[in-house]
């Protein structure tokens, strides 16, 4: 497997420190059927977390199966905005809340996650300029 659609345990978003600091002080957008909150650093790395509300879902199969499928496209189309981090010497923290009322397929999980993706290179290039 080639070592660029990987997603290591040090990607993930994890440290409560960070995820309050992403939450009070972090740029935020809604994509459906996401809520996006990021941060820029100035450190290099991406991380990046999922979640998915008790309230909405209250099986945890349910909530396991839609952060499952939305990291797989996550997987998958990160390494661009890997790129553009790595040239600008920047970092990011990434985490995306789902707030959908239903199950989507993975075709919709994959065509938001790369709408996101294109929104924050779009917002990196426009901030590096």
């Amino acid at each position: 497997m080639p070592k660029q659609f990987t997603f290591r345990k040090s990607e993930r978003l994890k440290s409560r420190k960070a995820l309050d600091a992403l939450f009070q002080s972090g740029r935020r957008f809604t994509q459906q059927p996401f809520r996006v909150f990021y941060a820029i650093k100035n450190t290099p790395g991406l991380q990046f977390g999922v979640s998915v509300s008790n309230k909405n879902f209250k099986k945890a199969v349910d909530r396991n199966k839609i952060k499952r499928l939305v990291r797989e496209a996550y997987r998958l189309q990160k390494n661009e905005l890997q790129e553009v981090l790595e040239q600008q010497k920047k970092g990011m923290h990434l985490f995306l809340v789902y707030i959908q009322q239903d199950i989507a397929d993975y075709p919709v999980f994959y065509k938001s996650v790369k709408k996101i993706l294109i929104t924050l290179i779009k917002n990196l290039r426009e901030d590096h300029s």
